[in-house]
């Protein structure tokens, strides 16, 4: 089985425009998230995908493979699709294709070896990460993508409203979950999932993975009690500045890069 691993990142961000090229301990944020896929050593290739010349140009100049897209895409799942379209057309039909957003900058090779590993175990069409929210002010925050599954691991709703709901939970410690942009695809779903038409769901809510539910194909959340950081506002890339400096994954890949934190 071979595992493609695409990045994808824009700079025309809704909520933070030119976020992947923030600088974080001196290190552009998309450039963080490429090194931290590159600890992994269950990743066959590695990709940013992007629609920004000044992302092909700061990624080409590091060394980064770098595949061009659209940028009329709904969605980072759709950027992906085209991606792999381009650079590895000869993916066979069961293989993998894992998506790292290009500000999921807490990534770590443990998270995608798991994702991995139960798409070996399962061959679910998707497995996404879930990771704990510690915080009330994560669980309302709207820019944080809440995620609820049952029992057996299948999902059972995404959305930016706070689920599940603590307003009857007072006697009852239930986690809390958010969804990751780290999301394994089979390849042969992937392809699908290009020509599904959006959904009801997924345009109000915003969340391309809406998508997949609507539509009847099941989602396998993995969940992980390590805390993420989804970079949506400059006060996110301020804090996870610090958890990176923190990170013992983070000294491994600025020196090599260069950079002192």
């Amino acid at each position: 089985m071979k595992t493609l691993c695409v990045i994808p990142a824009r700079m025309a961000s809704t909520r933070y425009p030119g976020k992947p090229l923030e600088p974080l301990l001196g290190h552009p944020l998309v450039l963080h998230v490429y090194d931290r896929c590159r600890l992994s050593s269950r990743l066959d290739q590695i990709v940013i995908a992007t629609c920004d010349d000044a992302i092909r140009k700061a990624c080409g100049a590091y060394g980064a493979e770098v595949v061009m897209t659209a940028d009329t895409h709904p969605g980072c799942v759709d950027r992906t699709e085209e991606a792999v379209a381009k650079c590895a057309p000869d993916l066979e039909d069961d293989d993998l294709v894992l998506m790292v957003q290009g500000d999921e900058v807490l990534v770590s090779p443990q998270m995608i070896d798991d994702a991995i590993r139960v798409y070996e175990e399962t061959r679910a069409v998707v497995v996404n990460i879930a990771s704990r929210l510690y915080r009330t002010a994560d669980h309302d925050d709207p820019n944080a993508v809440k995620v609820v599954a049952a029992p057996d691991g299948r999902a059972l709703m995404f959305s930016r409203a706070a689920i599940p709901s603590r307003s009857r939970a007072k006697d009852t410690q239930v986690p809390m979950f958010q969804q990751t942009g780290i999301i394994a695809f089979q390849r042969s779903f992937l392809r699908t999932f290009g020509h599904l038409p959006q959904t009801p769901l997924e345009k109000i809510e915003k969340i391309d993975m809406l998508r997949t539910i609507e539509h009847g194909y099941p989602v396998r959340i993995v969940q992980t009690d390590v805390e993420t950081i989804g970079v949506d506002t400059p006060a996110d890339l301020a804090r996870a500045e610090g958890v990176l400096r923190r990170d013992p994954w983070t000294a491994r890949y600025l020196r090599t890069a260069g950079v002192s934190s």
